[in-house]
């Protein structure tokens, strides 16, 4: 299908099945942090997956690729996003699996039924209000910093709409991995898996992917480390194979 591109947008090749993504580099583009999350979630044939922020839907568009998922929707509160979100999905012929819907995850128990799915991912801003200085660019500020939700927003929202049993994956900042688990326990969700992730092998972690289940039992397991780079300009065989897909 052609899909006509806007002022500023452009065509990135996912290198799997052919998929393409739209983006817009002065607005926001997908980082290395929303492909190590599609890699760490796991999903059933027949589930049903929502991602809270999903920007322009990278994150549904590669597990629609790697997962038997039944459907994969997508929320996003900036419309723009959302809107080049909705013509990737057409581009890449996925209408039937994925659908994107513009609304604010502080509304996600609203917008969907409680307790509708199976798994929920997020890549949530990283940074609180008085972490650094929020980025000039609205866009990018949106995505980067806690405006438009707070963690303890997205953490909510996945509660309310994950089945029990169902599963949140996340990915975030080693900074804030106290607040994370405190808030997912108080929520009833149970952190279950930990992955830190090493830009180098001898360097400090810089993200963590975390998995937590809505009634799980106590207990977790925490992952290998997940080193990025062998050497600068060099990534890892993991990292390679990750996403060669």
């Amino acid at each position: 299908m052609t899909i006509e591109l806007k002022d500023g947008e452009r065509l990135d090749d996912l290198q799997r099945n052919h998929y393409q993504i739209i983006q817009h580099p002065e607005k926001f583009c997908f980082g290395m942090d929303a492909v190590l999350l599609s890699g760490f979630a796991k999903a059933k044939r027949g589930d049903h997956i929502l991602d809270l922020g999903t920007g322009t839907g990278i994150i549904p568009i590669l597990l629609s690729a790697k997962t038997e998922a039944e459907h994969l929707t997508g929320l996003e509160i900036q419309k723009e996003s959302a809107d080049m979100a909705r013509r990737s999905v057409l581009l890449n012929d996925l209408q039937d699996r994925i659908e994107i819907v513009t609304g604010d995850i502080k509304e996600a128990g609203s917008i969907f039924a409680p307790a509708s799915f199976e798994v929920v991912t997020s890549n949530p801003p990283y940074m609180i209000a008085e972490h650094g200085l929020a980025n000039p660019n609205e866009y990018k500020a949106i995505a980067r910093h806690e405006i438009c939700c707070t963690l303890e927003d997205v953490i909510a929202a996945s509660a309310k709409v994950l089945k029990p049993g169902g599963k949140l994956y996340m990915v975030h900042r080693p900074f804030r991995m106290a607040e994370i688990m405190q808030t997912m326990s108080a929520f009833g969700l149970e952190p279950k898996r930990l992955r830190m992730v090493y830009p180098y092998v001898d360097q400090e972690p810089n993200m963590l992917l975390m998995e937590a289940v809505r009634g799980g039992k106590s207990g977790m397991t925490v992952e290998k480390p997940l080193i990025i780079n062998e050497m600068p300009g060099v990534y890892t065989r993991e990292i390679t194979e990750l996403y060669s897909f």
